[in-house]
This record gives C-alpha cells, sequence and structure tokens, in this order.
C-alpha cells in the first residue's frame, strides 16, 4: 500500500494572497526609490526564487540587508486569508495523523509571516531560501519527503502555478492543481485536478495500487 502524504503550495493554494504579495513588492520598490512596476510584473518574477531575488530583480541592482527589509518590514502589515475550506481541511489532515507541510517558493520567513496572518499553523516549511534551485525543480519537494520521513513518490504536491505542477513531476510525486488559485493553467498536465481545497482529502482515501490517480481524478 503506498501513503501519500500531502505538500502545500502556499501562495494561490492556501492563501488568497493574489493582491497583497504584489501590493507589498510595489510599496517596497517605491520606498527604495526603484522602478515602477504593476502586480503583473510582480507575479510573473515569481519563478526567480525569494523575495529578496525577486526584489533585486525589480530594482535591477544588488540590495543590501536594510534594504530587503523593507518588503519584510511592509509584509508584516498585511493581512492575507485562507481560501475557503483550506483551514478545515488543515485540521481534518491532524485529525488524521497526518502532518501539515508546505513547500512555497517564497522565503521561510515571508511563509511564516503570511501563514501567521491567515491564522494557519504547519507542521513543515520549507521555503525557497531551503533549496539550491526554485520551480519547476523538485529540490523543494525532495527535501519535504526526506523531513517527512518518506519518498518523494509518496508526495502529492498541491499548487495553482504551472511551476508548482513541474516541480513535482521533477521530484518523482504526484501532481494536484489547485483550481481555485490564481495562476492555475488549465492546460498543464497533473495527476489530479482540484476545484475545492476539501478534494485533497480524496487523495488519501485509497492506496491507487502504487498507480499514480488520471488526470482530473479527485
Amino acid at each position: 500500500m503506498v501513503t501519500l502524504e500531502l505538500v502545500w503550495d502556499m501562495d494561490g493554494t492556501l492563501l488568497d494572497s493574489t493582491v497583497v504579495v504584489p501590493a507589498t513588492f510595489v510599496a517596497a520598490l517605491r520606498e527604495l526609490g526603484g522602478p515602477r512596476v504593476s502586480p503583473e510584473e510582480v507575479v510573473a518574477s515569481y519563478s526567480l526564487g525569494t523575495p529578496e531575488v525577486i526584489l533585486a530583480h525589480l530594482v535591477g541592482c544588488e540590495l543590501t540587508l536594510d534594504e530587503t527589509e523593507v518588503y519584510y518590514r511592509k509584509l508584516r502589515d498585511v493581512e492575507v486569508a485562507p481560501y475557503p475550506g483550506v483551514a478545515d481541511v488543515l485540521d481534518s489532515l491532524r485529525e488524521r495523523g497526518r502532518a501539515v507541510a508546505v513547500f512555497t517558493g517564497a522565503s521561510s520567513r515571508a511563509g511564516a509571516t503570511l501563514l501567521k496572518s491567515a491564522g494557519l499553523d504547519v507542521d513543515v516549511l520549507i521555503g525557497g531560501d531551503h533549496v539550491q534551485r526554485p520551480k519547476p525543480a523538485g529540490d523543494g519537494l525532495i527535501l519535504a519527503a526526506k523531513r517527512l520521513g518518506v519518498a518523494p513518490d509518496d508526495l502529492t504536491y498541491i499548487g495553482d502555478s504551472p511551476l508548482d505542477l513541474r516541480a513535482a513531476a521533477a521530484a518523482g510525486s504526484r501532481s494536484a492543481a489547485a483550481m481555485w488559485g490564481h495562476l492555475h493553467d488549465g492546460a498543464e498536465p497533473c495527476d489530479a485536478a482540484l476545484t475545492r481545497p476539501e478534494e485533497a482529502l480524496e487523495l488519501l482515501a485509497g492506496d491507487h495500487n502504487g498507480e499514480r490517480p488520471a488526470a482530473g481524478a479527485v
């Protein structure tokens, strides 16, 4: 029997941070005297890695620790909410004796700040600062598997972005598309497509005889 462990992406999957995170970057750039950028330009930079990397890219030069601290200071003031149903699903996982694990491309510091703002507690938090290569590399999921004490192919990674689904494939893990997220692309291949967070619990219901669930299955 294959025991599946769930690992969650954060932004656009657990948290509806569609507006607040890009707005925080824009505000930080304004204070730093950087160029004016749109929220869409910020989102397009997510694949670069942690907030430090993104901010330096948007400013156009290397930044000091004091300068990157501007972003984190502003992030502490944001209010963000989990998507409907997320908190109940995480509670259900714990009731089943499962760990709540998150792998986010953001730094672990940014992740902890946003999760705290949303009132969510997690057992394993892996940030982009914990791995050498950002998504779509599978490094974060391989580390998550190690911390959970399972093999990468025992994981299902739930995320809204094509980068999330590609990271799962790169790690040899299953992928589940969070269709409610703002970066979801229905054309991106996945092993399961979820319309609501609650459907993630159904991924734990059976062993699939060691096989990946069919694309679109829940």
